[in-house]
């Protein structure tokens, strides 16, 4: 069974999409050439 989601960007709709699916359980991959927008996705 498929437990990991990879996720290109980490804007609006991609943080949301992480968080979403973090809060489900699943492992997440989240991917961006900002490294402030990495950031503030974590937090």
């Amino acid at each position: 069974m498929i437990n990991t989601v990879g996720i290109i960007g980490a804007g609006a709709m991609g943080s949301g999409i992480a968080q979403v699916a973090a809060q489900a359980g699943w492992e997440i991959v989240l991917i961006d050439t900002q490294q402030e927008s990495l950031t503030r996705s974590r937090d």
